[in-house]
């Protein structure tokens, strides 16, 4: 079970879940075990924080896990709750992140009309090519049909690519 409620379930604080402050995440550096573990995670926070805070897709779409630029931002508003919700945290420190949340949420705005997401359809963010370098296809807008399973398949898409990584490191520390 997660941190975070589903709706009618008990919301368990992130004391009893963590023990200790959170910790920076780099996306970059994690194994396919804490990958996932982090993909799940911050999909229930997300969900979490859109229903709590009545957010329209125009800050939380629901393809935000295909576009790095949102995954980014929410994962690093995720690590700030962690730590701002913490027992071992200031009294003050709940503030702080709500100001930083009204900040975020700009970011947010911004990145969801960049990447051209929207509540009923999706399209990869476009890329700008610099002088020198081949254009990448992307593919087109596709409708939005059932966010979880589309969720589900980018994780395990995401996990396996990591396996993958560390089955090619494993043997070349083997040689």
């Amino acid at each position: 079970m997660g941190m975070y409620a589903e709706p009618g379930d008990d919301y368990r604080g992130v004391t009893d879940l963590l023990g200790c402050p959170p910790e920076s995440l780099n996306w970059n550096l994690l194994g396919s075990e804490d990958a996932d573990r982090e993909w799940h995670d911050l999909d229930a926070w997300v969900t979490w924080l859109k229903v709590t805070f009545g957010l329209p897709p125009s800050i939380v779409p629901p393809y935000w896990h295909r576009h790095d630029e949102l995954v980014w931002e929410l994962s690093a508003l995720h690590t700030h709750w962690l730590s701002c919700y913490h027992e071992s945290a200031s009294p003050s420190a709940p503030i702080a992140w709500m100001r930083d949340f009204a900040d975020a949420r700009h970011r947010l705005r911004d990145w969801v009309a960049i990447c051209g997401t929207r509540l009923d359809r999706d399209r990869p963010t476009r890329q700008t090519v610099w002088p020198g370098e081949e254009a990448v296809e992307l593919g087109g807008e596709i409708s939005i049909a059932d966010r979880r399973s589309d969720f589900e398949e980018v994780v395990r898409a995401d996990v396996l690519r990591r396996k993958a990584a560390e089955a090619v490191a494993r043997r070349s520390v083997l040689g």
